[in-house]
């Protein structure tokens, strides 16, 4: 499916080459957030509000703290650090549709809710389309673009491909009914029984939705207007990736205007199986647009 990224599938097949996922820290307590016309997300907020603000955007079929757990500790440090779940994602909201514009528009919402006027926008594979479009959509209010394991496309519309992964999401409706419903207790209690955790955050997005899913990504394409892009970016590549190979991530590098790269050398789960090469090269990225866009 294209850019999927979830990265305890991931971490299931690595397990038996020895590989595991980074380990669980503290977290920032998150809650429901009334998104008025739109409908109620989750979100963390670490808080500081005197720091630059990073809203942190993640990968299709996870949520804002499973994609992100790894980099928080660190970011919080220095940022304000905003997670949510996308909608149909997690505790996102709960729509009849889904597209890569309405996820864009929500992160809007996010941040007037929040009071925010201003941030950079981070995003993860899916969540690198929505900054993208949170950015064409809303040029005042981001202020830089850090790109992850990401590009200007994820696949083309194939009817036959299509119609596979909506086939695939209707027999996995079956497994949504199966399994239950995770708490919110389950989903929050990160530290004590971190694999537990993990796996309510997995099963908390509805598996049947992935043809959606795909199909909304399959629709989103910006390379048309990569060139117009002017806010500071940096774009991280993982240079091992399948899902998104790193030729179709220098595209990003090439066509927005004084685009920076940073390498990890890791797959499209990096985020998480991996991170401990992720981590720093995101900091980094962080680093470089942060200042490109601090007044002077």
């Amino acid at each position: 499916m294209p850019g999927l990224s979830n990265p305890f599938v991931t971490m299931r097949r690595g397990i038996s080459h020895a590989v595991r996922p980074y380990p669980v820290a503290s977290l920032p307590t998150g809650r429901r957030l009334e998104l008025p016309g739109r409908g109620t997300t989750f979100v963390t907020d670490s808080g500081q509000p005197d720091g630059p603000v990073i809203f942190l955007l993640h990968s299709v079929s996870t949520t804002g703290l499973l994609c992100w757990y790894p980099v928080i500790p660190e970011l919080e440090r220095e940022y304000r650090v905003i997670t949510m779940d996308h909608r149909r994602h997690g505790r996102g909201i709960e729509s009849d549709t889904f597209s890569l514009d309405d996820c864009a528009d929500d992160v809007i919402a996010v941040a007037d809710a929040l009071g925010i006027d201003q941030f950079v926008a981070a995003g993860f594979s899916m969540g690198g389309g929505i900054a993208q479009l949170a950015w064409r959509r809303h040029t005042d209010r981001v202020s830089g673009l850090v790109l992850c394991s990401t590009g200007p496309y994820f696949s083309s519309i194939d009817p036959g491909r299509l119609a596979l992964e909506h086939r695939i999401g209707k027999a996995l409706t079956f497994v949504d009914r199966v399994l239950p419903n995770p708490s919110d207790r389950a989903l929050d209690n990160a530290t004590g029984h971190p694999i537990k955790w993990a796996l309510a955050q997995v099963v908390s997005t509805p598996l049947g939705l992935q043809g959606v899913f795909g199909e909304a990504m399959g629709n989103f394409d910006s390379r048309p207007w990569l060139g117009e892009i002017t806010a500071p970016t940096a774009v991280v590549v993982s240079t091992h990736d399948k899902i998104v190979q790193p030729e179709r991530q220098q595209l990003l590098v090439d066509g927005i205007p004084g685009a920076r790269r940073f390498d990890v050398a890791g797959g499209h789960a990096c985020c998480v199986v991996g991170a401990e090469k992720f981590v720093p090269q995101f900091d980094a990225a962080v680093r470089e647009v942060t200042r490109a866009v601090a007044p002077v």
